[in-house]
């Protein structure tokens, strides 16, 4: 299950950057949006689900703050950058935790690869280096957008670490919750300073941007985060250039040549094999996380 919530994490969260585009306000007013129209229905999630905040311990609401912050700043980030360079560049260094996160789990989690783990990862960067290579474009126009969205790349692994730190001892849909409400007033915060237009005359992309990436998305993700090591993860987050070069492919089209469908077929091998490792809890789930 935990394997599966992480797919369908990744397939939601790559339709992010379409609702974005879509929107009528500004990129981090969007950001704010996605998270205050989703903060109602997870924190009723929470709730209803019998979660009561007392009894959490401090540290996890250390960890919580830090997370909320790290992805409000991570948004804001992201979101500016799509605007200003390529949506396969922003899909590629936005999610360029895919080598951060494991590198956490290597080093700080101590969640070491085995040697078939070690294989999909390698597989993985080549088939994402495939897949976005040929669209890559580095261009002093877009220095700018790429910077903005290597740092989201980032400051995402920092909201992993930390919301894997919360995991440890919280259910997925509070922690969620908890760490969407701490990040509302930053981006609200960071689209008035930017003198951005906040209101929306059509709520419609915003909603789905709310539902598909924060509600979906995010709750999918920080389920698996409890299970699931962070080189799987981290290798998960490579759905999202494939699956964003399929909306790229049918809904603008941004035609895939062979290279690209090669890209696309080594990262899905690479979660093949990835997945046949989960046999070995041990090897997987972070320090200190057990297996659901």
């Amino acid at each position: 299950m935990a394997f599966a919530a992480l797919v369908v994490a990744n397939v939601a969260l790559a339709f992010g950057p379409l609702f974005v585009r879509l929107s009528d306000v500004g990129p981090v007013a969007a950001g704010f949006w996605r998270i205050g129209l989703a903060a109602p229905v997870l924190v009723a999630m929470a709730f209803g689900g019998g979660w009561r905040p007392g009894g959490v311990a401090k540290g996890v609401w250390i960890a919580i703050v830090i997370g909320g912050l790290c992805f409000a700043a991570d948004l804001a980030s992201w979101h500016i950058g799509i605007l200003q360079t390529s949506l396969a560049n922003a899909t590629l260094f936005g999610n360029s935790a895919t080598l951060f996160f494991p590198v956490y789990g290597f080093l700080i989690a101590r969640a070491w690869p085995s040697r078939m783990q070690g294989f999909a990862l390698l597989l993985a960067l080549v088939g994402a280096s495939l897949l976005m290579g040929r669209s890559l474009q580095i261009a002093p126009k877009n220095f700018n957008g790429d910077l903005l969205c290597l740092l989201a790349g980032i400051l995402y692994t920092f909201y992993f670490a930390a919301m894997a730190r919360a995991r440890d001892t919280m259910p997925p849909i509070p922690a969620l919750a908890a760490s969407t409400l701490a990040s509302m007033l930053p981006l609200l915060v960071f689209a008035l300073v930017l003198r951005e237009q906040v209101m929306p005359r059509d709520w419609t992309p915003l909603i789905a941007l709310a539902l598909a990436s924060q509600v979906l998305g995010q709750g999918m993700m920080i389920f698996a985060l409890g299970q699931l090591s962070p080189l799987v993860v981290g290798i998960g987050l490579l759905i999202q250039p494939v699956v964003a070069a399929a909306i790229g492919w049918i809904g603008y089209g941004e035609k895939l040549d062979a290279v690209d469908l090669a890209g696309a077929v080594l990262v899905a091998v690479a979660l093949v094999l990835v997945r046949r490792t989960r046999d070995k809890p041990a090897e997987l789930a972070p320090e200190g996380v057990a297996e659901a």
